[in-house]
């Protein structure tokens, strides 16, 4: 296949990977709404849909065995994510109002399973044992985000801690409740979400094969492929999602969509495959963008906390910490 063919077979892919992802989120909505998921699970089910493109292309890249690829799209687009979710949409509304209970609540998930990705990546825990402990408290964030106040009542924790957590997921309700409202769904929704799923892995699997192609044959390190180029145009539409969100002064449902985005990355992405099909010897490379995967969301959780929003200021820091690090990463390709 010529460069140019393979250019015209990326640029395709994307387009068409970004198209059936959006066909796939609406469907997928609906069907949720028919099943009476609450709305921050279907904030939930949204945000998997949406990450069908960077978790497809990470799978493809560690099934033919470009390890470096596969680990850079994840641990890249995360970094992204946070850049273009809550920085640039900082910038773009001025003010990202959030409630700290939210913060607190999605941040220490999210910083859970960032943790446990990291130290896999750096190699101080095993893949299994990482995806295993992260798997264990995304399951709990679920079932309390399904079930809401009642579950909370259910688990006998002190009223104090049962009414808080109650009060977060109330409030992440009503934000996402402004911002989703698909309508209720049927067996046609059902099938066109498969069908476009279909679409979305096999779109996905041709771009992350162009890429491949094209790093080869342009002399592009792997690393730089996936962390750069590929995490970035498979992150298209979460962080078109966001900057709108952002705009509508929709700060939890910003931020939610940011953090659960990221959390479903990690494990569908990466933990998940690399303990079926190994994870490998990470470059310093690869370390690089984890840690900035890293540094990035515990900037962006402090500065939304202190400021109960994040504000133009704190945006800006945090595109320019990722401007850095895109810089590093490309001097010492």
């Amino acid at each position: 296949m010529s460069t140019s063919l393979r250019v015209f077979v990326f640029i395709a892919g994307v387009c068409v990977s970004v198209g059936a992802s959006w066909v796939l989120v609406q469907r997928l909505e609906r069907v949720g709404k028919r099943l009476r998921f609450s709305e921050a699970l279907l904030g939930m089910v949204a945000a998997l849909a949406a990450d069908g493109p960077e978790i497809t292309t990470a799978i493809t890249a560690l099934i033919d065995h470009d390890r470096s690829i596969g680990a850079g799209v994840v641990l890249g687009s995360n970094a992204f994510n946070l850049a273009a979710l809550l920085g640039l949409a900082a910038l773009v509304a001025g003010t990202i109002t959030l409630h700290r209970r939210v913060v607190l609540m999605n941040g220490a998930v999210a910083l859970w399973v960032a943790g446990l990705t990291l130290l896999a990546v750096f190699g101080v825990l095993g893949v299994l044992a990482a995806l295993l402990g992260a798997l264990i408290v995304l399951a709990a964030y679920l079932v309390l985000l399904g079930g809401g106040g009642k579950v909370t009542r259910r688990l006998g924790l002190p009223a104090g801690w049962s009414g808080w957590l109650a009060q977060a997921i109330g409030e992440e309700e009503l934000e996402l409740e402004a911002a989703i409202h698909p309508r209720r769904g049927g067996i046609n929704d059902g099938v066109m979400a498969l069908v476009a799923l279909a679409v979305v892995i096999g779109a996905s699997v041709a771009v992350e094969r162009s890429a491949a192609a094209l790093g080869r044959d342009w002399a592009l390190a792997p690393i730089l492929v996936g962390a750069l180029v590929l995490a970035v145009v498979t992150s298209l539409p979460n962080a078109v999602a966001g900057i709108y969100l952002a705009a509508r002064g929709r700060g939890a449902a910003t931020l939610s969509t940011a953090l659960n985005s990221n959390v479903l990355n990690a494990v569908g992405g990466l933990l998940i495959p690399a303990s079926i099909l190994g994870l490998g010897s990470p470059s310093a490379e690869t370390r690089l963008v984890a840690f900035a995967y890293g540094a990035l969301t515990v900037l962006a959780l402090i500065c939304a906390f202190l400021d109960s929003g994040l504000r133009r200021a704190a945006g800006a820091a945090i595109i320019i910490a990722y401007g850095a690090f895109a810089v590093v990463l490309i001097a010492g390709a």
